[in-house]
């Protein structure tokens, strides 16, 4: 099976992993970007997708999987916006910051670097397998 790699930002102020993994199941909404709405309309039931927080922390702190494709937005009050669910699967078990992002060569390119207004992006295998090792988590 062919898989794709994602992270997903978000304040945790807003919505924190510790939210996400008591609710066990999240419903991806209120993505006004057209960048980031294209990227949930490519991501398939099964891709795997950090989770990290925005605003003051600044890491990716944990990992979730797809587990409903892209449908209509029921947010939306007007456009063509897309949702998708997503379930937890684990935190990491050590936090990767921006700064560490930042300074690795293999993650230079992210969007996350790159684009760092962009709150849906994908991630190359090779991108998803470095933030794993440097969380020390393994899958």
């Amino acid at each position: 099976m062919s898989r794709n790699y994602w992270l997903v930002k978000q304040e945790p102020e807003s919505y924190s992993w510790t939210d996400f993994v008591k609710d066990g199941h999240a419903a991806w909404t209120g993505v006004r970007n057209y960048q980031a709405r294209n990227n949930l309309r490519a991501m398939a039931k099964g891709d795997l997708v950090f989770f990290y927080h925005s605003g003051a922390d600044k890491a990716v702190v944990g990992l979730s999987r797809v587990d409903r494709q892209a449908y209509p937005d029921p947010t939306a009050t007007e456009g063509d916006w897309s949702s998708v669910d997503l379930v937890p699967v684990k935190a990491l078990a050590k936090q990767v910051s921006l700064g560490v992002i930042k300074a690795d060569a293999v993650l230079l390119e992210i969007h996350l670097v790159k684009n760092s207004r962009l709150s849906v992006s994908p991630l190359s295998q090779t991108q998803f397998e470095r933030i794993l090792k440097l969380g020390e988590t393994r899958i």
